[in-house]
């Protein structure tokens, strides 16, 4: 939380000084940019290709009797399509499930490690120490309690599941035809050993990439409570470092995961 408050230090400053309720706050996020990370959920969500899919069915809409109008919707969705969080439980039996996560952990300066230009020549790549070292050498460590991104470009392509998954077929038979990046189980033991982030994003539909058979990178980060956010939309908006994310997923009690909206504040250049 020490990022929060820094960020919100000129504002109670502000505050105390004009000793007004002239919405200083409101002033101060007015000298940025708010950058919407989240895809619309509808009926071309992409979902794993064993999960079901996103409906929104009326439950009624029109003129009521009584002379108004009125309109409401039932949806059903899995927990895991779209942009989503992955609780740490999903892959980690005992740690925290979607409803425990604290708060603090789904804020936080944003960190974005760019492997486009790698990973769109390779749809089974594999991020690596050396990208996240080759990102330090240029900007320093990443700072204890950061939210890292991985921006593999493939945000680009959804949501065209043949592009953006390397398959558009659904069912079992489906999952082995999975062709998109992701990180190393190696990327993901060096972070847990040698940083301290708050938690993971990437722009693909999982942490693992697409031919994983074991999911290890999910195990590795979610075994230390480090939540994941999957297919976060516009990472290309994002800087390298210096956006700062709030990332909010549906409080389902016990879940696994569910539907998340995440933003980004950019500062405006001085």
């Amino acid at each position: 939380m020490k990022f929060v408050a820094f960020l919100l230090l000129p504002v109670i400053i502000s505050c105390r000084q004009k000793n007004t309720t002239d919405l200083s706050a409101l002033s101060f996020f007015a000298r940025g940019e708010w950058i919407d990370l989240s895809y619309e959920f509808s009926e071309k969500t992409l979902y794993w290709p064993t999960a079901g899919g996103f409906s929104l069915d009326t439950a009624f809409e029109g003129v009521t009797p009584a002379g108004f109008y009125y309109s409401a919707y039932n949806f059903c969705a899995a927990e895991h399509g779209g942009t989503h969080l992955d609780a740490p439980m999903h892959f980690a039996k005992g740690k925290w499930a979607a409803d425990e996560i604290p708060l603090e952990k789904l804020m936080g300066q944003a960190v974005v490690i760019d492997v486009s230009e790698k990973a769109l020549k390779n749809p089974d790549y594999l991020i690596s120490v050396a990208d996240i070292e080759a990102w330090e050498k240029k900007n320093g460590n990443i700072p204890d309690d950061a939210i890292l991104f991985f921006r593999t470009g493939y945000g680009r392509f959804y949501p065209d599941a043949k592009k953006y998954l390397g398959t558009d077929e659904r069912g079992a038979e489906a999952v082995s035809k999975l062709h998109f990046p992701g990180i190393h189980p190696d990327a993901a033991a060096w972070l847990v050993k040698n940083r301290n982030i708050k938690a993971t994003g990437v722009d693909v539909a999982s942490v693992d990439y697409g031919q994983s058979a074991d999911f290890k990178t999910h195990q590795i980060l979610y075994e230390q409570n480090i939540p994941g956010f999957e297919n976060v939309a516009n990472l290309s908006r994002l800087p390298e470092k210096g956006a700062f994310v709030i990332a909010l997923p549906m409080k389902i009690k016990g879940g696994s995961g569910g539907p998340l909206r995440i933003i980004a504040w950019i500062k405006n250049a001085d």
